[in-house]
This record gives structure tokens, sequence and C-alpha cells, in this order.
């Protein structure tokens, strides 16, 4: 059991039997009135995101998840599947569960998986991967009023701004977690 003191963004609890992220989370203490939590959280199986406050005395259980690599294997449907590296079982996760993780695999992408009472509830992708460019414009000489940046759509379909240099076929390195175009692969 956590009090709220020792909740911090990044940390696992349990809420109502489920497992859950939280994503923000801000102290406060007025007056004479006791501390109070504010924060975001998001539920690790489902993808919902949700705000929560807690007060002063609340205990709050902290989520028991285990993490271990598996890789990508392909896509059937609306569903992803995956092989655990350790002991190669095999597992699909939905769509929905992962959310925007899903624009990112590509077959062979090894993952952190994340396990819940011995279910499979979600993956971590690495922070850093190498895309190609399938489309791209052509960048206009001289066309820098616009900060020099245009939109290439990538071989996953996820469609990132990047600066004018970067061509069809290049190789670029996107941070997974924002979004964005990091340096040429």
């Amino acid at each position: 059991m956590l009090n709220i003191n020792e909740i911090k963004t990044g940390k696992n609890i349990a809420l109502n039997g489920e497992p859950c992220a939280v994503i923000f989370c801000e102290h406060s203490k007025m007056g004479r009135a006791g501390a109070v939590l504010r924060a975001r959280i998001k539920n690790l199986i489902t993808g919902a995101v949700l705000e929560k406050t807690f007060q002063g005395a609340d205990k709050i259980d902290e989520a028991e998840i285990e993490k271990s690599k598996a890789q990508y294997l392909y896509k059937e449907n609306e569903s992803y599947v995956f092989m655990d590296n350790e002991n190669y079982d095999q597992f699909f996760l939905s769509r929905e569960v992962l959310g925007n993780s899903a624009k990112y695999l590509i077959e062979g992408t090894e993952v952190i998986i994340l396990n819940f009472n011995n279910n499979y509830i979600n993956i971590e992708l690495p922070i850093k991967m190498k895309f190609k460019v399938v489309e791209a414009p052509p960048g206009i000489k001289g066309d820098t009023a616009s900060g020099g940046n245009k939109v290439v759509k990538l071989e996953t379909g996820l469609e990132i701004t990047v600066p004018l240099f970067i061509k069809e076929g290049d190789e670029v390195i996107v941070n997974t977690e924002k979004g964005e175009y990091v340096s040429r692969g």
C-alpha cells in the first residue's frame, strides 16, 4: 500500500483491481486542509485516461507489473501478434489496447511486454526507432519561410514532420514517445 506522498509520475498503481500508470501528478496543500494529490492515470488494459483526486489519508495499491522482451510478428485483422522471447508464447493485443503504439510496429520489432497477473496487457516501444520514408514531397529550393519542414509518410503509414532535405527512400529516426523526427538514420 502506498500513501499519496509515494505516488510519482511513472509509478504503476492498481485501481479497482486494474493496473494503471500515473502519467501526471501534482501534490497540493492549502492552509489547514489536508494534502491532496491530483493525478492523470492511464489504465494499462483499456488505455483509458482519467483524472483522479486522492485525499491525504488514502492508501493506494501498487500494481505488480512484470516486464519481459517480446517480438512483434504480424497483424491479423485488428489484432497484433507478438511472441514472448523467454517462453516463445504467442499472444494477441488489440489495436484499442495498443493505441498509438500500433503506428510504430514493423515486423521483427523488439518491444517490452507488460505482464499483470500472468496476462499480457500492453507493450513499451523503444524510445527511438528507425523507419524508411516511402512518400516525400520534393523540397522547394529557398522555401525556408515555413521553418524548412515538410510532412512525409513512413513505411508504417505514420506521417511526421521532417526537414526539407529528407527525401523518399531515406531512413529517419523517430522519437516514439513524442512522435517527432530526431535525425537521419
